[in-house]
């Protein structure tokens, strides 16, 4: 029998993990995943390890260590998240070493609260690398005009990074460009471009739950059979914009010294509406190179009950475009739609994090008076 995560990494697709938790990393839950589910990365974000710290009693030893020292909230949940990923990191670095660095990487995400803060972006994308100090890190970093410029200097100075947050078109386009950007500051200053990773995280399945009712607002049949489409399609276009951008005279040079593509990742593939297919985002989002990370239920389902056909993306760009410009003939306004969908997935990451952050305070208030 075949085994559907298998098929996908034969047809170029890195099964990553979206999530991560010392439950995880302690029951070997993580590791088993690693060894029989064909799992050779793992993503994180603030909504995350919200849910895995607040949700175990693994890391009330540690806040309690830390708490008597006279670590705040921030500087805990920094030490927890950071431990984690290290931890994770070390898991997953005999797939690093496998892969030459490709995959057997884990991400962490800078503070959600600096997305539109390019210096201090910058200064804690620093702080992370050096702190949890692992080859097969990346650094999340927001797609937000803040998160630009940021994105190309970390580039620059070797940090390997996966750019968070991406839902339109202009927005992956300027997140490739400075990506190659970074690269050329390197090349042009005399340094290696050996080794660095990227990878750019486009969210799928967001885009659907935010365009369906508009549909069935707008209610023709026109409108009505477009559902469940503009998510697959947008991601397909910019798997098409991907390969524009890394062909061509401009990428060989940096090609021929050794740099690699930044990888589109495939994010948010957890199915939102019940009446579609649970392995719709995985299936649908075949294609070499890629990086689909899911979340458990998905990861399962696909395991249990994929079918993948081999390459489902190229030689579908005319019937994506098709597709988007069906959706604007019916009223569609892509650019409103993914600017709305980028304010709320940083708002979404924000609150995670400050909820985390009082969860932590609430704790270290209840400890003993002698702590």
């Amino acid at each position: 029998m075949t085994n559907p995560l298998q098929d996908l990494s034969h047809e170029g697709v890195a099964v990553w993990l979206d999530d991560l938790s010392r439950d995880r990393l302690a029951t070997g839950g993580l590791a088993a995943l690693v060894a029989e589910q064909s799992v050779v990365g793992v993503t994180t974000n603030p909504s995350i390890f919200q849910a895995a710290i607040t949700g175990s009693d693994l890391y009330a030893g540690q806040v309690e260590a830390l708490a008597a020292r006279g670590a705040d909230p921030d500087a805990v949940v920094r030490a927890l998240t950071t431990d984690d990923v290290r931890a994770a990191c070390d898991l997953l670095a005999p797939v690093a070493e496998a892969s030459g660095g490709v995959d057997g990487r884990v991400s962490i995400e800078v503070d959600p609260r600096l997305a539109h803060d390019t210096g201090g972006t910058i200064a804690q994308a620093r702080e992370l690398w050096a702190e949890i100090d692992r080859p097969n890190l990346l650094v999340k970093i927001p797609a937000t005009l803040a998160g630009l410029p940021a994105i190309r200097t970390a580039i620059a100075e070797r940090i390997s990074v996966n750019v968070t947050l991406i839902f339109s078109l202009d927005r992956y386009r300027a997140v490739m460009e400075a990506y190659v950007g970074g690269l050329e500051d390197r090349l042009a200053a005399g340094l290696p471009v050996t080794g660095i990773a990227s990878v750019a995280s486009f969210f799928v399945s967001r885009v659907d739950t935010a365009i369906d009712p508009l549909l069935e607002a707008i209610g023709t049949a026109e409108a009505l059979d477009l559902r469940g489409k503009a998510a697959v399609a947008n991601a397909r276009l910019a798997y098409q914009a991907y390969e524009e951008t890394f062909s061509g005279p401009r990428w060989e040079v940096l090609s021929a010294a050794g740099a690699r593509p930044q990888r589109p990742l495939w994010a948010s593939t957890g199915v939102k509406n019940p009446t579609y297919p649970d392995t719709l985002y995985v299936t649908e989002l075949v294609a070499p190179g890629t990086v689909n990370t899911m979340p458990e239920a998905t990861l399962r389902a696909v395991a249990d009950h994929g079918v993948v056909h081999g390459d489902t993306i190229r030689g579908e760009y005319a019937g994506a475009a098709a597709v988007m410009g069906a959706l604007a003939g019916v009223g569609i306004d892509m650019a409103t739609v993914t600017e709305r969908l980028e304010a709320e997935g940083v708002d979404k990451f924000e609150t995670a994090w400050e909820e985390l952050l009082a969860s932590v305070e609430g704790a270290i208030e209840n400890l003993s008076p002698t702590v």
